[in-house]
């Protein structure tokens, strides 16, 4: 069993039609292959959406990889139809207005620290990332920061939010 990390990146469209999936399947383009087989059940993937410069959840993958050409995202500049998938269940997903602002924290991940400051950004260029887990532990206990900050300030009695809010299950450790 697997437990890698991970960080995807994916276009506001892409990320719209993965939400609309109910977070269930991500997939990637055949540049890509190899790094999809590497993917494990229990693996953790970041989501990271590059046009807003945010991270807005997390999910585990639950199967090895697989091929399936059926189209679910909008095909890319080379009409692939991201081939090469995972399924996935989802954790964490946070409210838009709680998303992670990747300018505040990006620069404090071990991954980017290969760039300079100022090109933090260029470190998110590919699709999909294999990064250290101490970066993903950050990331995560930031989003878990600002989901029990929003329970304390709205007085939710119920830890499970709808699909808009922030945990997609009831987890203790929240």
């Amino acid at each position: 069993m697997g437990r890698n990390y991970w960080m995807v990146v994916s276009s506001t469209e892409d990320f719209e039609t993965t939400r609309s999936k109910g977070f269930t399947v991500y997939g990637v383009r055949s540049k890509y292959r190899r790094r999809a087989q590497r993917m494990q059940p229990d693996d953790r993937m970041l989501i990271y959406v590059t046009g807003m410069r945010k991270w807005t959840g997390t999910v585990t993958v639950t199967s090895e990889y697989f091929e399936d050409r059926t189209p679910i995202w909008a095909p890319g500049r080379r009409n692939e139809v991201f081939p090469y998938r995972v399924s996935t269940k989802p954790d964490i997903l946070l409210r838009e207005e709680d998303y992670i602002n990747a300018l505040l924290l990006a620069p404090r991940l071990d991954y980017v620290k290969r760039w300079a400051p100022e090109n933090w950004p260029l470190a998110f260029f590919d699709t999909l990332h294999l990064i250290p887990q101490k970066d993903y532990r950050l990331i995560e206990a930031e989003m878990k920061r600002t989901i029990r900050f929003r329970r304390t300030h709205t007085n939710v009695s119920n830890s499970r939010y709808s699909d808009r809010g922030s945990l997609s299950h009831k987890d203790e450790n929240y």
